[in-house]
């Protein structure tokens, strides 16, 4: 689920919003719950239309000229309404100065009002970014996230079956490292977006050798910041008596947050080369994506193949 926060940090952000407070700064700790914002359309004629409450309300122009030329009555009806939904906070942009009936009423009810001296569609724009980064559903997992040719594979594994290693070997082939280690998540939306925790991000430990600073060793393109996780394979000791993937047609999936990711299990004993393997992992998934299934199309040629031959339908499935 989302996070709420707090509108007085609408005013700490880094993100040039353009904010002051006019009124009602006695309900700053208000909690934003969503972040969608919402503006107030028919409410300002008073009627009861269903507006969410914890949202950010914005006034544009459009609402100021409406509010003024409103007979008095009239205004206080609308502005009772739109506070009635109890709105986060009331932003009204272009700086436009808010009708003196909004000011109290917000100071009366503990609403803040907010000016802004974005136009409209910027402010929009710029606080629906903050606000579904910030309120993105976060966690963290202990692995190595890695973009092999575009496409985020994040490595799993326990600890000691060689995640760095093929990471590192990854690297030296011209692809880049993004978190070791430890990957933080962030879900947006249907995405989840992987990174390396601050303080060991381009950082990445080999045994024997130690720690390396892989952006030091093989310059920026070796590394990025975060990356959209596409593709999870869980690196694995082989075992004689289990039964791996061979033909590549059943699909699995791990989910993360409230994802699910496409993800193999790989097989790890000597003589395998994985970044190789992975590498060609991640080639087939970026076929899969523009619909064109290696194995699928391999299954549907066998199964016609013995059909002709047979002349009768042929379950390859049931026979394996």
């Amino acid at each position: 689920m989302d996070r709420s926060i707090a509108v007085e940090r609408l005013l700490a952000t880094d993100v040039e919003l353009g904010l002051q407070v006019v009124a009602g700064t006695g309900g700053l700790g208000r909690q934003i719950s969503a972040p969608r914002i919402q503006k107030p359309g028919l409410a300002l004629t008073g009627w009861p239309e269903q507006l969410h409450d914890a949202r950010v309300l914005i006034i544009g122009g459009t609402e100021i000229e409406y509010m003024a030329a409103q007979a008095d009555e009239a205004r206080e009806r609308g502005i009772e309404t739109i506070l009635a939904s109890q709105p986060a906070c009331v932003v009204v942009c272009r700086g436009l100065v808010p009708p003196a009936q909004l000011q109290v009423a917000c100071e009366r009810n503990e609403v803040p009002l907010l000016v802004s001296a974005l136009a409209t569609a910027d402010f929009i724009a710029r606080v629906s970014w903050w606000l579904q980064d910030e309120m993105a559903v976060q966690s963290a997992i202990h692995g190595v996230l890695v973009d092999v040719l575009g496409l985020g594979v994040l490595l799993l594994g326990k600890s000691g079956i060689g995640k760095s290693e093929t990471a590192l070997d990854l690297v030296m082939r011209g692809h880049r490292l993004v978190a070791d280690d430890v990957v933080a998540l962030r879900q947006k939306g249907a995405v989840v977006i992987g990174a390396g925790a601050p303080l060991i991000r381009h950082h990445m430990e080999i045994r024997g050798i130690g720690i390396i600073n892989i952006k030091d060793l093989f310059g920026v393109n070796a590394v990025r910041e975060n990356k959209k996780i596409e593709l999870v394979v869980e690196l694995v000791e082989w075992d004689d008596q289990e039964d791996y993937e061979r033909l590549g047609v059943d699909v699995t999936y791990l989910d993360l947050l409230t994802v699910q990711i496409p993800s193999l299990r790989l097989p790890v004993r000597p003589g395998r080369n994985m970044a190789s393997i992975i590498e060609v992992a991640a080639r087939n998934q970026l076929l899969k994506m523009v619909h064109h299934d290696s194995a699928k199309i391999f299954h549907d040629k066998l199964r016609n193949a013995l059909h002709a031959v047979s002349g009768d339908h042929v379950d390859i499935d049931a026979a394996e």
